[in-house]
């Protein structure tokens, strides 16, 4: 999952939203042709800086799909319970909530890199306790440093990379952090089909180095900087990423006001987000929020490889390999989609998905327990899984985040963030720590549930939720508060 959110002071989502940088009407075609070169020339100059931050996405992908294909080893090796197992897989979730919502602070005091570093830093030390662990304390405590670590990188990697890139790159390269995250989550699942679980906690290691070296030759965000009133730093690490035969003159004067445009805007506490104005759209963000963990995502991908041996696939690994291969396309498809087909046809489409995979999965498990057509359960099972992950990569997964980026006021977005971030992390933390056990009730009732919330995302879309699709921001507060 790709969170995003804002808990410090004039940054944050409305910087992945809003034009970084306003655009100046030209004065006549010299202006342009300035203004092209200096985008042509900024594509190579961010291109590093995007790349050593996105290591961070990775990471996170990796920290998410560790559990699914070590959960038979790490119950076998240190001899645990399902509900040990169950509470070091979702312990992630609780340290990323904790991450999530300090991370706005942490990255206003110490900059970008600064939260990188810290990130990285939890990651390691996380990624450690793992390897040496010998009991379920220790395993536990590695699992919640390495949450605590992803949840402030789900912050800082896309504000930084809004930070840097030029207004023409920008949505291009914000992309990539969620690219990443699911490509991190499937190398997890290949390689941990064919290395120990301890070797894999070592490979989550590796982007985090990469990451911190990297950060030696990348600069600061040019925006953060010029918040925190270093004049002389802003202009060389603007122009380290601009290049250094670039005008920055107008660039740096537009983010000079920009900033001070951003801290005249009012304060919002917690609770001013429930008053009229501003409640429909808090129902909205929570709504889908909720939603998109309660069709079960957390479960079904945290404990893949199980799953799949519970239907009588020979090898878990099978399935797993397929989850992983299809996550990388389908998630590239989604964004192709996400402007042109628009936000809701996209989320009830992929609702619908979601409804399918759940449906066909828990038939296979029904099928099993009545010992009927036993050839087709594990191919049932398989089937439904990845219609249900591709169905949820294609829509459920993105879009959410994106209708509530936009559908609060600018100067909302912080407090507004960190709830809709807060409910997005403790659903997550339900879902992944009651799989197992609803698993061990009911394996068809428990699809059954998913099914269920997937079509009551449907009505909910379809009743409450705007279309945001080519409308400005005064455009969709108007729809919603019409």
């Amino acid at each position: 999952m790709a969170i995003e959110l804002e808990n410090g002071e004039g940054n944050g989502l409305e910087d992945l939203e809003k034009p970084f940088i306003q655009q100046r009407k030209a004065a006549g075609d010299d202006a342009y042709e300035g203004d092209k070169m200096v985008q042509n020339g900024s594509i190579g100059m961010v291109l590093l800086p995007t790349f050593v931050a996105v290591c961070g996405s990775f990471e996170f992908g990796s920290c998410v799909g560790y559990s699914a294909p070590t959960q038979s080893a790490i119950r076998e090796n240190l001899n645990l319970s399902l509900a040990e197992f169950s509470m070091f897989g979702s312990i992630l979730t609780i340290g990323a909530m904790l991450g999530a919502i300090t991370s706005g602070r942490i990255t206003d005091y110490i900059g970008r890199k600064g939260a990188m570093r810290i990130s990285s830093s939890f990651c390691i030390t996380g990624w450690l306790a793992v390897f040496f662990s010998k009991d379920p304390l220790s395993l536990d405590v590695g699992r919640f440093f390495t949450g605590y670590g992803i949840g402030v990188f789900s912050y800082v990697v896309p504000v930084y990379i809004a930070e840097i890139a030029p207004k023409n790159l920008r949505g291009g390269l914000t992309t990539l952090n969620q690219l990443m995250i699911v490509l991190g989550a499937s190398s997890a699942f290949l390689i941990g089909t064919v290395i120990t679980w301890r070797t894999l906690a070592l490979t989550g290691l590796v982007p985090c180095i990469v990451l911190l070296v990297g950060l030696f030759f990348v600069p600061e965000s040019p925006r953060w900087l010029a918040k925190v009133g270093l004049e002389k730093e802003f202009q060389v690490a603007l122009r380290r990423l601009r290049g250094k035969d670039a005008d920055i003159t107008d660039e740096a004067a537009e983010i000079q006001d920009y900033i001070e445009t951003l801290q005249t805007l009012p304060k919002v506490k917690f609770l001013d987000l429930f008053q009229s104005k501003h409640i429909r759209s808090v129902i909205i963000g929570v709504g889908l929020m909720v939603f998109q963990q309660f069709v079960g995502i957390n479960g079904i991908g945290f404990y893949a490889s199980e799953t799949f041996a519970s239907a009588g696939l020979s090898s878990g690994k099978i399935g797993t390999v397929a989850y992983a291969c299809i996550q990388v396309p389908i998630t590239i498809v989604g964004a192709m989609l996400m402007d042109k087909s628009g936000r809701k046809p996209l989320i009830m489409v992929s609702a619908s998905g979601t409804f399918l995979g759940s449906f066909l999965a828990g038939v296979s498990f029904f099928l099993k327990g009545q010992n009927l057509l036993l050839n087709w359960v594990p191919v049932l099972a398989v089937a439904g899984v990845l219609i249900y992950i591709s169905a949820f990569s294609i829509g459920m997964g993105p879009v959410p985040w994106v209708i509530m980026s936009e559908i609060f006021p600018i100067h909302v977005k912080g407090a507004a963030g960190s709830l809709v971030v807060l409910v997005n992390w403790l659903g997550a933390w339900a879902v992944s720590y009651t799989f197992n056990f609803l698993m061990s009730w009911s394996s068809p009732g428990t699809f059954s549930v998913y099914a269920g919330f997937s079509l009551l995302t449907i009505l909910f879309v379809a009743k409450v939720v705007p279309e945001t699709k080519g409308k400005t921001l005064e455009e969709i507060q108007a729809c919603i508060n019409s």
